[in-house]
């Protein structure tokens, strides 16, 4: 089962001393940024590569469990093959942003590939074509996790980001399904508001409620805010437990169907409880 991560905090690959206090909040995981956290000119692309190999080899050593990744830029640009230099088999994985079709992610894969690099790739689908085509993406071989763009894609469609996010709940929401439907886990919106928690939680509320695994972060204090939301508490658990216990005892006295805490039950909630408490895989394909 591919790790699922309530939290992916980013640094930009430039700032080796960024990269090394990524640990402090916690994160599930990291990305290392030689994409938009880098200054758009083949000197300062250059220049980040060895800054983020060497930072991203140290990081891993000093914090041994935690999962590593480098967004390299994106397919077409003139920047991808040379940043393909930049990484190591020992990453978690590699981001790849604004990817498009099927086709491209084939591409990306197979560019790892001939350089002996065997890690997945986490797909950013950050373009009207890219989240038209999400399910067929997700679906190629090589493909371990994706994340949703609302900034990109906003600016592809030429439409205006507001509050509310009502511009992006179709595409976002056409995101979380492909996902579920090609098993796997999707990681939900940035959020620029770095000073407003309330935004970041009702960001993150949105999130959760339509799929979504974890959070893209771009500042440390907001890690602890998405792992309130992505991933049970122990509150949740303990009520997984006591309600597999009563269909147990519902099970054992010949009932199907029973009541629970006021709720009546049924077989999906047995299923999540089941995938909470690990019995069940968390992500798994349609069936």
């Amino acid at each position: 089962m591919t790790t699922l991560f309530r939290s992916m905090l980013f640094a930009p690959g430039n700032r080796a001393d960024l990269i090394a206090k990524l640990p402090r909040s916690a994160p599930d995981a990291v990305v290392i940024d030689l994409e938009d956290a880098v200054p758009g000119t083949p000197e300062a692309k250059a220049a980040a590569r060895p800054v983020a190999h060497d930072a991203a080899r140290d990081l891993m050593g000093a914090a041994p469990g935690l999962a590593v990744f480098m967004r390299v830029n994106a397919l077409h640009s003139p920047y991808f093959a040379d940043d393909l230099g930049a990484l190591f088999p020992e990453l978690t994985g590699v981001v790849v942003p604004k990817l498009e079709t099927a086709d491209e992610a084939r591409q990306a894969v197979q560019a790892l590939r001939e350089r002996g690099l065997t890690m997945p790739i986490l797909v950013g689908l950050e373009t009207g074509a890219g989240v038209w085509n999400a399910r067929d993406i997700m679906e190629v071989e090589g493909v371990g996790w994706a994340y949703f763009g609302a900034e990109d894609y906003t600016t592809d469609l030429g439409g205006k980001r507001t509050p509310g996010n009502l511009e992006v709940l179709y595409a976002r929401s056409r995101v979380a399904l492909a996902a579920r439907l090609a098993g796997v886990p999707v990681l939900d919106i940035v959020v620029t508001a770095l000073g407003d928690e309330q935004v970041f939680r009702a960001d993150a509320e949105q999130g959760r409620a339509l799929g979504y695994c974890g959070k893209l972060c771009i500042h440390p204090a907001q890690v602890a805010l998405a792992h309130e939301y992505f991933g049970p508490t122990e509150a949740d658990r303990e009520r997984a437990r006591r309600l597999l216990d009563a269909a147990a005892e519902a099970a054992a006295r010949g009932h199907g169907a029973f009541s629970f805490e006021g709720q009546m039950v049924d077989e999906p909630m047995l299923v999540k409880a089941r995938a909470m408490l690990g019995e069940v895989a968390s992500v798994s394909g349609p069936t």
